[in-house]
C-alpha cells in the first residue's frame, strides 16, 4: 500500500485505533456486570416502562364488555397448553371443558379480560409471587398461557363476526398481556430523572458515528482515494 498523504493517513489510523479501543471498552462488563449496550437497553426499557402503563384505560374500556357473552371452542398448541388455559379460564369465571388440545369455553368477555388484565398488571408491577401462588407456576408462563388463549379466541371471534370484541381483545393482548410480560422485572423511571445520561448518550452516539466516518475518510485520503463529482453525460 502506498501512502500519498502521510498526515491524513496518520490521522485516520489514530481515529480508527481509538475507535477500536472505545469499542472494546463498550463491550466490557464494566457497568455492574453489564456492557454499555446492555446497560443502555436497561435504561431505555425503564424509561419506556414509565410511559406504557395502559392498564387503567383498558380496565375502563372493559366495562362495556361485562355483559358480552361468548361460546367458543379454542384450539391450543397441545394438551398441556389446553389444560393450563382451561384452569385459567375457570379461575376467571369462564365455564371450560378441556378435550385434548381444545377447550370449550362459555362465559362473559369482560369478566375474563378483567382477570387477565389484573394478572398482567401484577406482573407489570413486578408482583410475580402473587401470580405464581395463585396458579402454581411462574408468572411469565401464566401470561404466555393468557396470550395463547386470547390468540385462539381472537380467531373464533372473527369467525363469529364478533369484530368489535376481537378488536378490543387485540388491544388487551398488545397493551396489556404483552406489556406485562415484556416489562416484568424492570423498574420504571421518568425521562426527566435521567435527562443528563440521555443527553450524554445522544451526543456520544453522534460523535462516535462521526468518529468512525472521519477515520475512514482520512485513511482513504491518505492512500490517494477521493470522492469526485461524476462528469455530466450529454444525451
Amino acid at each position: 500500500m502506498i501512502v500519498k498523504k502521510k498526515k491524513q493517513f496518520i490521522w485516520g489510523l489514530a481515529l480508527a485505533a481509538s475507535f477500536g479501543v472505545i469499542l472494546v471498552v463498550m463491550f466490557s462488563p464494566i457497568f455492574h456486570g453489564e456492557n454499555s449496550l446492555q446497560a443502555a437497553d436497561r435504561l431505555f426499557n425503564s424509561i419506556a416502562k414509565g410511559s406504557t402503563n395502559y392498564f387503567p384505560g383498558l380496565l375502563e374500556r372493559n366495562e362495556r364488555y361485562q355483559d358480552s357473552k361468548f361460546e367458543v371452542t379454542l384450539k391450543l398448541a397441545d394438551e398441556d397448553m389446553a389444560g393450563k388455559a382451561g384452569k385459567l379460564l375457570v379461575t376467571a369465571g369462564v365455564e371450560s371443558v378441556v378435550d385434548g388440545a381444545e377447550v370449550k369455553a362459555t362465559g362473559y368477555l369482560g369478566q375474563m379480560v378483567e382477570a387477565a388484565l389484573l394478572d398482567s398488571q401484577a406482573m407489570f408491577n413486578n408482583q410475580e409471587e402473587a401470580i405464581a401462588t395463585k396458579y402454581g407456576y411462574p408468572g411469565k408462563e401464566v401470561l404466555y398461557v393468557w396470550w395463547s388463549t386470547f390468540k385462539s379466541l381472537d380467531k373464533e371471534f372473527k369467525k363469529q363476526k364478533m369484530f368489535a370484541e376481537a378488536s378490543f381483545l387485540a388491544d388487551v393482548v398488545k397493551k396489556g398481556v404483552e406489556v406485562g410480560y415484556n416489562f416484568f422485572g424492570i423498574q420504571p423511571q421518568s425521562a426527566s430523572s435521567k435527562a443528563s445520561i440521555l443527553s450524554f448518550s445522544l451526543v456520544f452516539y453522534v460523535i462516535y458515528t462521526l468518529w468512525w466516518g472521519y477515520a475512514i475518510l482520512f485513511l482513504f485520503e491518505g492512500v490517494g482515494m477521493q470522492m469526485k463529482k461524476g462528469a455530466k453525460k450529454e444525451v
